[in-house]
């Protein structure tokens, strides 16, 4: 009955903050209005807007062992090659962590939002073939 339509990441500049979702995710431009922007990702269907604040806005929460945590993540076939990636190109990331099999980092856009990028585990319980067989 419901999914997820968008995810609205506040930047301080839209023109910048396009340019560089294009660049460094492949994110396509459907449209724009007064103070946002929406995009698509080349795989999925869940949209990304960019709105205009006029200061920082976070983006993250902090759990109770004092661990500052997204909101949201993308998910990868090839963790290793999204990590380079960002590196060649000088964005700012974490060190991939190896939780038992899956993996994860943290980069971070212009206005230092922080997204996580994992890769999906064969057999787990999260695995996208696993949710699509509880649907």
């Amino acid at each position: 009955m419901f999914k997820i339509g968008s995810i609205f990441i506040p930047v301080t500049n839209i023109e910048n903050a396009a340019a560089w979702y294009e660049k460094y995710l492949g994110a396509k431009k459907i449209d724009s209005w007064g103070d946002g922007a929406g995009f698509y990702l080349p795989i999925g269907s869940t949209q990304l807007a960019l709105v205009r604040v006029e200061s920082v806005q976070p983006t993250e929460f902090i759990t109770k062992e004092r661990q500052k945590n997204s909101y949201y993540n993308f998910v990868v076939d090839d963790i290793e090659a999204t990590h380079q990636h960002f590196k060649n190109n000088n964005v700012l990331t974490t060190e991939i962590d190896d939780f038992g099999g899956m993996k994860c980092f943290d980069f971070f856009d212009l206005d230092g939002n922080p997204f996580s990028v994992v890769n999906e585990v064969e057999g787990s319980p999260f695995h996208s073939d696993s949710i699509r067989k509880k649907q």
